[in-house]
């Protein structure tokens, strides 16, 4: 019986022990982010546009992990537990080109929209690019060598 008390006064005694500490453990801020997504030409919403979010450390490299959201039809995305501190978005739209930007956290609610650009045009050698150059000085023709 009494090593059955020692214990058992011996488990209180931790458990009071581990309360303080993990009542002082620093509760870090989060935020809630609400992304927009929207065309670039007429600023109307992307639907099912991918929003991926990854933390990143104090030097600017990418930390493992991370989070997929996907718009609404309106366009819209948001996420409520975001920890402070740096935060790499990329957005990820068919038929649109691909966005990427960090972003620091430090305040508890941030709209954030972006708008998404239609890809450009390949360049080709084999396109008649004249009305490029016109604005550009002919080379003077090079010098006979003897």
């Amino acid at each position: 019986m009494k090593s059955e008390l020692r214990s058992f006064l011996v488990c209180l005694l931790a458990a009071s022990l581990a309360v303080p500490a993990l009542a002082k453990k620093k509760q870090e801020p989060l935020a809630t982010l609400t992304f927009i997504v929207v065309r670039d030409e007429n600023d109307k919403p992307i639907r099912n546009a991918s929003v991926v979010m990854h933390p990143v450390d104090e030097s600017g490299k990418q930390e493992r992990g991370g989070l997929e959201l996907k718009t609404d039809p309106e366009g819209k995305a948001s996420y409520d537990g975001v920890p402070y501190g740096k935060l790499r978005v990329q957005v990820l739209a068919p038929g649109f080109q691909t966005y990427g930007e960090d972003y620091q956290v430090t305040q508890p609610a941030m709209d954030i929209t972006i708008k998404l650009k239609r890809p450009s045009k390949q360049y080709s050698i084999y396109d008649d690019h004249s009305a490029d150059n016109k604005d550009q000085k002919a080379a003077p023709p090079d010098k006979p060598q003897n």
